[in-house]
């Protein structure tokens, strides 16, 4: 079975959810599963999208940019499909993992953004790093230890510690 899936971040883009409704019906998908939900928040589409997929189905999306938010999160869900004995197809790149080419290429992909991952992270110590040498970098603020003597007040009135907490 083809499986589309089709989202926008906001429900001001529906000519954008159209477009890929489209392309997706001119492949023939059998099923659509669609959302108009940001990236970075919970998309129970997709889940239910996902979850639904068997055995030799093939889950399709116009642009990678539709699916997942970061190069890892697309490992995730290619493993997700593989471990279900499915396929991934993203229509404008041509990708489709069902071939030894299409897996490969995603494989690269994931190993691309891990690369660039590490080199960021590497780039972040090294400029923490020089920032504490030149004296600029401490650190976050201590903020809990400034307090201790308020909390010892609130504690000798007789405030509950959930309440001292809380403020």
């Amino acid at each position: 079975m083809l499986i589309g899936y089709a989202r926008t971040s906001t429900t001001d883009q529906k000519a954008g959810l159209e477009a890929q409704l489209s392309e997706l019906a001119k492949i023939s998908v059998e099923r659509v599963f669609s959302e108009q939900a940001s990236a970075v928040a919970q998309r129970l589409v997709l889940e239910e999208a996902l979850d639904f997929c068997r055995d030799g189905d093939t889950f399709a999306v116009t642009k990678l940019d539709r699916l997942a938010r970061s190069v890892i999160h697309l490992a995730e869900i290619v493993d997700r499909l593989e471990r279900k004995k499915e396929s991934l197809k993203i229509l404008n790149l041509n990708l489709d993992t069902a071939s030894p080419t299409g897996k490969l290429m995603v494989h690269l992909l994931g190993a691309i953004a891990g690369f660039e991952r590490e080199l960021m992270l590497e780039r972040q110590r090294d400029g923490i790093e020089a920032a504490r040498r030149d004296g600029k970098y401490k650190g976050r603020a201590p903020t809990a230890r400034r307090k201790t003597s308020a909390v010892m007040r609130l504690l000798a009135e007789g405030h509950r510690i959930t309440d001292i907490a809380r403020l």
